[in-house]
């Protein structure tokens, strides 16, 4: 009988309840009032006996009057009722986090029913991306690159012989709808030269989780019940995988990080071993995906790398998704130097066996850029990424420009501008027949709009 706990002392929630009890009885009585119910001849009897009036007209006047007057008293009772009982409940649990329950309500509800998007990548790149696919939809995977092999997730793979968590945790962070203290938490690097120098604390968490639960799926999962992450992140391998990239001088790089700090341009990028095993969930979520969007982020570490394991490239093609190339805003030394954004459509066409299976590219056509970054990001040899969409269009892939960058201290994609981008092309793709009714439509509005009066990018 649990339903007797509600009545235990000091609950705050009796008195709303009687309120609401006597608000029904009060608004009946004003119901019965107005439609003449033969049962209320009692009550009728002592208005005639308390009133002056004699005539019927009168009579039936005072009578609707005070019927009309009982259903307000009634409904105000019942709205007063329930709004104290609900505030009551949510002040024992959630304290200092009960405002604008309706707006959350409907925003938690309304992104439920979102568009089901797959994210393939990893990296920087990624993360900016997830913090604005969250505003759209709760119903997002990212399948994340199990290469990383640098810094701290590069020693925690090495020692413990698991799938590197930083690019992982990056995802979770974006997704994530935490407090700004556990994000910073997540994110902290211990210093000196103690041997937990340069570890991520979030990195050894999850490390730690994976030694909890037995695998990394697994630690992902229970990781992202701690953060209250919107989506999942799946890495795109059961096992760390190797990248080995072939240079045009014949010179063979091992190692992610050491293919990023190479001299010279990748002419073949591998991966060891050759035939990786892809995770189911990884799988299933590219086979589920309403779309399905490859970065942005490395060219070769981040997106293609994902692409070289068969199982994710099979069910990539096999995918009736609509799929979508975010482009860099910015050429990446010892990648793609001199790139155009035709050179990287080019090149990722080329590692999914020539097969045209993207059906848009997004690209950035934003050309004010603060002259002072440029000159930075020159002197490491990064430059802008030229729009050159003409040779794109002539491959049969729709191309969408928009003005994408964010440019406070780096020069990279602006996660709500992005993410504005993507909504408008989701809906516009008659997409909204399966994924959203028509209800949908004016939530949709009005995230483009909260999103576009956002001047500051998330951090």
């Amino acid at each position: 009988m649990r339903w007797i706990k509600w009545l235990y002392p000091g609950m705050d929630i009796k008195r709303w309840l009687f309120l609401f009890t006597t608000g029904v009885i009060i608004a009946a009585l004003g119901i019965a009032l107005l439609f003449k119910y033969k049962f209320i001849h009692v009550v009728e009897k002592i208005l005639s006996e308390l009133t002056y009036f004699s005539s019927a007209t009168n009579y039936n006047v005072i009578s609707l009057s005070v019927g009309i007057l009982l259903l307000i008293i009634g409904i105000f009772l019942m709205v007063l009722a329930t709004r104290k009982s609900i505030h009551s409940i949510l002040e024992a649990i959630a304290p200092e986090n009960n405002n604008h329950l309706l707006e959350k309500i409907f925003s938690k509800k309304r992104l439920a029913r979102g568009p089901v998007i797959t994210v393939i990548g990893g990296g920087t790149g990624l993360s900016v991306l997830l913090r604005g696919i969250k505003q759209i939809t709760n119903n997002c995977t990212a399948v994340v690159t199990s290469a990383d092999d640098g810094g701290s997730s590069g020693r925690l793979r090495q020692e413990f012989g698991i799938i590197p968590p930083g690019d992982c945790r990056n995802c979770l962070i974006a997704l994530a709808d935490t407090e700004p203290l556990m994000e910073k938490l997540m994110q902290y690097r211990f210093k000196g030269e103690n041997q937990l120098a340069g570890h991520n604390f979030g990195n050894l968490f999850i490390t730690a989780m994976h030694d909890i639960v037995g695998d990394m799926e697994g630690a992902l999962s229970a990781t992202s019940e701690i953060l209250k992450v919107r989506g999942r992140v799946i890495p795109s391998s059961v096992q760390p995988v190797e990248l080995v990239a072939e240079m045009h001088d014949g010179k063979r790089v091992r190692g992610e990080s050491s293919i990023s700090q190479a001299a010279g341009k990748i002419a073949r990028l591998e991966i060891l071993p050759e035939t990786p095993q892809a995770t189911s969930s990884a799988l299933k979520a590219i086979e589920e995906a309403d779309v399905i969007i490859l970065g942005p982020g490395s060219l070769y570490t981040s997106v293609i790398s994902n692409l070289l394991i068969p199982e994710i490239k099979q069910a990539l093609l096999k995918s009736a998704a609509v799929k979508i190339y975010i482009c860099n805003v910015m050429t990446q030394p010892g990648e793609t130097d001199g790139f155009s954004a035709f050179a990287h459509v080019q090149k990722l066409l080329e590692y999914i066996d020539g097969v045209k299976f993207l059906d848009y590219v997004i690209l950035n056509n934003q050309l004010d850029i603060n002259p002072e970054l440029l000159e930075k990001y020159a002197t490491q040899g990064a430059y802008p990424v030229l729009n050159d969409s003409d040779k794109i269009i002539e491959l049969g892939i729709k191309v969408v420009p928009a003005n994408l960058i964010s440019q406070d201290n780096l020069i990279r994609h602006n996660s709500n501008r992005l993410a504005r981008t993507l909504i408008r092309l989701i809906y516009n793709l008659h997409l909204s027949n399966s994924i959203f009714n028509i209800f949908e439509y004016y939530f949709i509005k009005n995230i483009i709009k909260n999103l576009g009066s956002k001047n500051k990018e998330q951090t």
